[in-house]
């Protein structure tokens, strides 16, 4: 074994990074419970809360605790800090949003795949939203065209054939390889994890699922969908007023042009990532014009 890997115990570690996630934090850990026969220690990585929420759960609920960041870090980098509260024994950790629902079983139907996939770095369950949708939370890492495709006409023309192939959305629901897996819920094998140094805090949201997907799968590691595994993504609490959208569809915006123009570094490729800027910028004033 490379002595610079550490080794890790088989305990369960459940991070969530909290920013006023109202009462569907409980609706997260009640049904957490449910999810597993397994004891999970939680980690609410706070990123500034001041609706009380995560100082509740942690006083009144056994083997939850509550990390002070002090800052907001943003997903990637909150989830990070979480993960660096856990102990050893800890080698299998979830990062997922809170506020989601857990189906029953689905945390250990998540745990079973990991066992039958053992270069399995990262294994994500099936999203449903409240409607009952599924959502196409197991995609392919996005090419030029696939990418640049989906983010300019992805909202205006949802069919378009870059979106469906970068989606992959028309595919039956069987337990496969994917290329990244949706950051909302995620069972991440902690050695792998470490491998690639985690979430790339330079996103403070979005994109950094689909960077940790594909660095994983560049270290050797397995993006592993796993539909026997069932989430309800119920929808934030903390994201619902425009201001906070608004900010959001910046945040998603610049975090695509971060991901994608870093495909295509150098003088060379600066016509791309010029062309990728001005697309984007487009596509930001659509959407920000149609959810005025």
């Amino acid at each position: 074994m490379d002595p610079s890997v550490r080794s890790y115990g088989e305990e369960i570690g459940v991070v969530t990074v909290t920013y006023s996630p109202g009462a569907l934090l409980d609706t997260f850990l009640d049904s957490l419970r449910e999810a597993t026969s397994r004891r999970a220690r939680v980690v609410l990585a706070d990123n500034g809360s001041v609706d009380g929420a995560p100082e509740k759960a942690a006083r009144e609920r056994e083997d939850v605790s509550l990390l002070r960041i002090g800052e907001n870090l943003g997903y990637g980098g909150g989830a990070n800090r979480g993960v660096a509260e856990l102990g050893p024994d800890v080698g299998w950790v979830v990062v997922a949003n809170p506020d989601l629902e857990w189906r029953p079983g689905s945390l250990d139907a998540l745990l079973d795949a990991g066992k039958r996939w053992p270069r399995a770095g990262s294994l994500g369950p099936l999203i449903r939203e409240p409607s009952g949708e599924v959502y196409p939370s197991a995609r392919e890492v996005p090419s030029l065209s696939h990418g640049a495709g989906h983010a300019a006409l992805g909202t205006v023309w949802p069919d378009n054939p870059w979106t469906k192939a970068y989606r992959r959305q028309n595919l039956e629901p069987v337990e496969r390889e994917a290329g990244w897996l949706s950051g909302s819920c995620l069972l991440l094998r902690r050695e792998a994890f470490d491998s690639v140094d985690g979430f790339d805090a330079r996103y403070f949201m979005y994109f950094e699922d689909v960077d940790l997907g594909e660095r994983l799968g560049l270290a050797g590691w397995r993006n592993v969908y796993v539909p026997s595994a069932e989430v309800v993504h119920v929808g934030g609490a903390s994201t619902g007023k425009p201001e906070v959208s608004a900010r959001m569809q910046a945040a998603h915006h610049a975090s695509a042009y971060r991901y994608l123009s870093g495909k295509y570094p150098g003088a060379r490729w600066a016509p791309v990532r010029a062309a990728l800027k001005a697309g984007l910028g487009v596509r930001h004033r659509l959407v920000t014009r149609s959810a005025a």
